[in-house]
């Protein structure tokens, strides 16, 4: 068997979604931190978005299956909490895909200094800023409640962490 790149390793792991925002992969949510390939044995690092993640060892198992789907004999994934998980890791790609998905994406982490930044985001449906931050705390840790005032719609955001 032929060493394999690691950009073929990530576009088969593209693959494998977010099991909360099933359009986004797991690359583009940029948990994928490093890989390492030998000829019959792939090790995959990946920080999860926080360290209570429910669904770990689900994007573990669908990890470990996409590459045995290719062809990868042996595959190891190892969780690592050295460097913290960011939304600024996610891509352009996956930012886009979680607008389209009805979450407004992440501001940049650096312009995240205080709660108010949160107040004003882009509704995901119209593109209108004249929304209002109904709670910081949604569904899940790393989503908050907003509301636009001009189409009358509720939506997420993904928060800046």
């Amino acid at each position: 068997m032929v060493v394999l790149s690691k950009e073929t390793i990530l576009t088969w792991l593209e693959e494998v979604k977010d099991p909360e925002i099933p359009v986004l992969s797991l690359v583009d949510l940029g948990v994928i931190t490093d890989i390492q390939s030998t000829d019959d044995h792939v090790t995959i690092e990946m920080t999860p978005t926080f360290v209570g993640c429910p669904a770990l060892d689900l994007m573990k198992n669908e990890i470990i299956e996409s590459l045995q789907k290719h062809g990868v004999r042996k595959v190891d994934v190892k969780v690592s909490f050295s460097k913290p998980w960011s939304s600024d890791k996610i891509s352009e790609k996956g930012k886009a895909a979680i607008k389209k998905f009805g979450l407004a994406p992440p501001v940049p982490s650096n312009l995240f200094t205080d709660i108010e930044v949160l107040e004003h985001v882009a509704c995901p449906r119209c593109n209108g800023t004249n929304t209002e931050l109904k709670n910081p705390f949604g569904p899940t840790l790393c989503r908050s409640i907003h509301y636009c005032n001009d189409c009358k719609e509720a939506f997420e955001q993904f928060k800046p962490l």
